[in-house]
């Protein structure tokens, strides 16, 4: 008998709706490509400096709940509508979460919260639910963690991330220099800056590497770059790098390495200990800077939800509060709202 060789750890091996199919299914309005096209433009040009807006990038850590994302989504349309002559709004719509070691990892790989891992209900459910956002009239954020997920939904993305773990990844610089929309880089977990530098540089140039088809099968991919990648500062393990020294010393090295110096500055993560209590302040510390004439401080990051704080996950879902984060604590809706319409005025 011929020992076998292949898939000893494969539990099962199931196929997945090609990309093609489930935009087919869930088909792009002409109404959300204008939207999307219209968000890309405004964000590419606050990055460029051809615009006096300050970009916010806020929303939950992740969504768990496509009715509570909508939710969100219906009061942060408004706020956005009130502010937008100082500030463009980008909704974080979180699909995937790296983890450290384990847990789970977000509603495309999860949507059940159960650890079932129905990935082919995950895409479906996001794409409905981005298209969701998008009729709202709000630009979207995401952070693309598996190289495969941009097939099926990066036509109703504005603006990515690429994570603190896989900014030092070949793979994802490769999968940024062919996105459609804007892409931050964030620093590492231990704060460094020379990744983010050699991530830009990679990232901007032509790239050819392995993906998948909207077909759904193996292809090769050439990409002509994408001019539009920039920095985003989160802190690391050495502590905060939202204050005024770190975020100067950061323009420098982004000049000297010859890429863009344009940054969106985190308010939470590292830069905020992980307490939701103290982003307010360090938001206000962003928006100070870009106020006193720092114009490379193109932007800021919120983890904000409809209830502050977050919670664990539980078999029953009704023993769950409503609109609070599963993931990383998030500032409420009541403080969101405040410190974004102070915001505004402080940018006036």
């Amino acid at each position: 008998m011929t020992a076998q060789v292949t898939d000893l750890n494969v539990a099962f091996n199931v196929p997945l709706p090609a990309p093609a199919l489930l935009t087919h299914e869930q088909p792009r309005s002409d109404a959300q490509a204008s939207t999307v096209t219209e968000a890309r433009k405004r964000i590419e040009e606050i990055l460029q400096g051809n615009s006096d807006r300050f970009m916010v990038i806020v929303g939950p850590c992740s969504i768990h709940d496509p009715k509570q994302g909508i939710e969100y989504a219906e009061k942060l349309a408004v706020l956005s509508e009130e502010v937008k002559e100082r500030i463009e709004i980008v909704m974080r719509v979180y699909f995937e979460k790296p983890r450290t070691s384990v847990g789970w990892k977000g509603l495309i790989m999860d949507p059940d919260l159960d650890g079932t891992a129905n990935l082919a209900e995950g895409l479906r459910v996001a794409r409905k639910l981005l298209r969701d956002v998008v009729d709202s009239g709000l630009p979207t954020a995401t952070e693309f963690l598996d190289p495969i997920t941009p097939q099926y939904i990066a036509d109703l993305i504005c603006w990515a991330a690429i994570g603190a773990r896989t900014v030092e990844s070949q793979t994802h610089r490769q999968m940024a220099s062919g996105l459609s929309m804007p892409v931050g880089f964030k620093n590492t977990t231990y704060g460094g800056m020379s990744a983010v530098v050699n991530a830009l540089k990679a990232a901007i140039a032509p790239q050819t590497f392995f993906g998948i088809s909207l077909e759904g099968v193996a292809s090769m991919v050439s990409t002509k770059g994408n001019a539009n990648c920039h920095t985003v500062l989160r802190g690391g393990d050495d502590g905060p790098n939202f204050d005024e020294a770190s975020v100067e010393k950061a323009i420098a090295g982004l000049k000297a390495g010859s890429v863009s110096p344009a940054i969106v500055t985190d308010a939470s993560h590292a830069n905020c200990s992980k307490d939701y209590e103290k982003m307010p302040g360090v938001f206000d510390e962003i928006v100070r800077q870009r106020a006193a004439g720092n114009r490379w401080v193109v932007g800021a990051m919120l983890e904000s939800n409809l209830v502050e704080g977050n919670q664990k996950i539980f078999d029953d879902p009704s023993h769950m509060i409503w609109g609070q984060s599963v993931t990383d604590p998030c500032i409420g809706w009541e403080t969101t709202e405040r410190i974004i319409k102070e915001a505004a005025e402080k940018l006036g």
